[in-house]
């Protein structure tokens, strides 16, 4: 029943019904394909990967949801420790009025806004990347809210020992180990290597994630979809200074992605008022959220304003709620860790 549902949806295309998003025609097509080809070998993903190192405030959620971490190691083995993400409770909704836009456009604005506006570095291998971040959590039971600033000092090329801060908590974190890999990747040359092209940028990632065998957009199935997702979700919130060109290709990279929406009247850390872009994962049961929270952007010029998430502490009765907003302050290049601009 569910293909005989696509191909109405595909009829429905030239019925005098709005086009389909190009991320709902490949889904659809790839569907279509699948269910003509018959049954497919099942496709067996690696665990999904994500730093191990805090670099935003928005980790936090991420540290409390167990959506990380594993580290790859040459040989094929992974070491990971998991646990469910939390549910994502409906942000708050401003009375202010705002146009309706898409994710994609959103997303495209926010792209050309950081090509214009992107302050580009070369930093040496033996420097370290250092990052403020404001954290502003809320507890959702008693409306208590606590604000954090975090400091953060990355070695450049992951030989060095690196300083990271969580909510207000820091620790040493060691260089990998040889033959050890991470998503997404904190080192600069690394980085570098990852492609500009937005469309090239998402089969890196699929190849990357599933050995690979896509060649193209069409090659993506939903599974696939929601790994890359993932993925894209952690390049954008866990590594707040990238190289040139990286960032517009991830923001474009993230608007290909069926199931990613724009929510209107969004506020960030600071009170302003914004429009979101989330995901809906068709991979989890209805009502469920997954990684990546809500991306906030201006809705004028599509600048990143921050983002917005759900982290929870404790379980069972004690288990306690928060609505995270988290946004960079600043950055730069320093020499030496503990060293600020």
């Amino acid at each position: 029943m569910r293909d005989i549902d696509e191909l109405r949806e595909l009829r429905d295309f030239d019925a005098g019904t709005p086009p389909l998003d190009e991320g709902t025609r490949r889904r659809v097509r790839a569907r279509l394909v699948a269910a003509i080809d018959g049954p497919a070998p099942a496709v067996r993903p690696r665990r999904r990967p994500v730093l191990r190192v805090a670099l935003t405030g928005a980790l936090a959620a991420a540290v409390a949801a167990g959506v990380l971490v594993a580290v790859r190691h040459d040989d094929g083995t992974t070491a990971h420790r998991t646990a469910n993400p939390p549910a994502t409770g409906a942000p708050s909704a401003s009375a202010l009025p705002m146009r309706n836009v898409s994710a994609q456009t959103v997303l495209k604005g926010a792209a050309a806004y950081e090509r214009e506006h992107e302050r580009t570095v070369t930093p040496r291998d033996d420097q370290f990347i250092y990052t403020k971040e404001i954290i502003k959590e809320t507890n959702q039971k008693t409306g208590a809210t606590k604000s954090y600033v975090d400091e953060n000092w990355r070695s450049v090329d992951g030989s060095q020992r690196s300083w990271i801060m969580e909510i207000g908590k820091g620790w040493w974190s060691p260089p990998l180990k040889a033959g050890e890999s991470v998503w997404p990747p904190q080192d600069w040359g690394t980085l570098r290597k990852l492609p500009t092209d937005p469309e090239k940028l998402i089969i890196a990632i699929a190849n990357s994630s599933f050995s690979g065998r896509v060649r193209s957009l069409d090659d993506i199935g939903d599974q696939e979809w929601s790994q890359i997702h993932f993925s894209l979700a952690g390049l954008l919130k866990l590594v707040p200074v990238m190289p040139e060109g990286l960032r517009p290709a991830a923001y474009e990279a993230l608007g290909m992605v069926p199931g990613v929406k724009a929510v209107p009247h969004q506020k960030d850390a600071k009170g302003r008022v914004g429009v979101a872009v989330t995901y809906d994962d068709p991979t989890l049961p209805k009502g469920s959220a997954g990684f990546g929270g809500y991306f906030i952007f201006d809705p004028v010029t599509y600048r990143f304003l921050g983002f917005r998430d759900t982290r929870t502490s404790g379980d069972g009765p004690a288990m306690k709620t928060y609505t995270q907003l988290s946004y960079l302050d600043s950055w730069d290049v320093v020499d030496r860790v503990k060293q600020r601009p």
